[in-house]
């Protein structure tokens, strides 16, 4: 789903909500199919995105 040689930032928000669920968590791995490494980075990305205020942290 991710190219190897994209930068994964907080913020691009259009790129990280390709990796939530409509309630607004992080899919697994075996559903996004990236690499564990990856997975981190995008976990981490998010995470700073929603203290930015940039991505919410629930959606209802």
């Amino acid at each position: 789903m991710i190219r190897s040689d994209k930068h994964i930032d907080y913020k691009d928000t259009e790129t990280l909500k390709k990796f939530l669920d409509q309630h607004g968590r992080l899919l697994p791995r075996r559903i996004t199919g990236v690499s564990a490494k990856n997975q981190r980075t995008i976990a981490q990305a998010v995470k700073n995105a929603r203290f930015m205020g940039l991505l919410p942290y629930l959606s209802k």
